[in-house]
């Protein structure tokens, strides 16, 4: 079957490129960087706080063609993280109908300032369940039922399988402190699988996951000179030709 599916214009992979928490060194930076050598990124936001001014100045980076997506309201992790336990929203004291809400509120709020976005969302530490032991449960069909695709994390080195791979819970790489050469090995191992490759930013030259702007700067590069053989574009533009492609073969969605 995967003989039958084809990236656009015979390109040999697929790649996102998404930022996470909607820092400043995204807009001052990375957003400059895409703009520079013409790609267009998912941006994951959490709308917390007085929204519609820290929603603004992405609204204007959706304007240029960027995706901005759903990171929930609280950015609700495990309670191991020290921040989780210090701002009581801990993954591990949450329900079902919690996670829901507070997905709900940030999609509410982006939509309200940035319509039509939100369309795609990405687990925040990259966790996909909620409670503790025989109550655990996954949320992913919650998102399922919200979003047309969602990021997570998965193996290094493993690219999406276009058409095998779950779209509410995709593979991602994080590339804090990761050379711009191993995102190229990682990249061109995507292109002989013929996969799809997302990649987790944080900070730029900031915070505690950060990527150098060299690193940023060496990766785009190599992607723009290759963009005859791989198609870099937004979380949601890619869910939606896998999606497409998957309901012409007649496959599961």
């Amino acid at each position: 079957m995967t003989e039958l599916f084809n990236w656009p214009d015979g390109r040999k992979a697929a790649v996102s490129l998404t930022f996470d928490d909607g820092l400043h060194s995204q807009l001052n930076l990375a957003v400059p960087l895409l703009d520079k050598f013409g790609f267009k990124a998912t941006f994951y936001i959490t709308p917390a706080g007085d929204h519609r001014s820290r929603l603004k100045p992405w609204r204007d980076v959706a304007d240029q063609g960027h995706e901005i997506g759903n990171h929930t309201l609280t950015h609700p992790c495990s309670c191991n993280f020290q921040f989780a336990r210090t701002t009581g929203k801990c993954l591990e004291n949450m329900s079902l109908e919690d996670i829901r809400a507070d997905i709900m509120e940030a999609h509410r709020r982006i939509r309200e300032i940035i319509p039509n976005s939100s369309r795609t969302f990405a687990y925040p530490c990259y966790e996909t369940a909620i409670g503790r032991g025989v109550s655990k449960r996954s949320y992913v069909p919650i998102v399922a039922e919200i979003f047309l695709a969602a990021r997570g994390w998965g193996e290094l080195g493993y690219s999406n399988s276009p058409l095998t791979c779950d779209l509410h819970e995709l593979w991602s790489w994080p590339t804090h402190r990761m050379s711009f050469e191993e995102m190229i090995g990682l990249t061109v191992r995507a292109s002989f699988e013929g996969g799809w490759a997302i990649y987790t930013f944080h900070g730029v030259n900031e915070g505690h996951l950060p990527v150098s702007d060299y690193d940023l700067t060496g990766f785009l590069k190599f992607l723009k000179d290759n963009e005859d053989k791989i198609w870099v574009a937004p979380v949601c533009e890619v869910a939606g030709f896998v999606l497409e492609a998957r309901n012409r073969l007649g496959l599961y969605v």
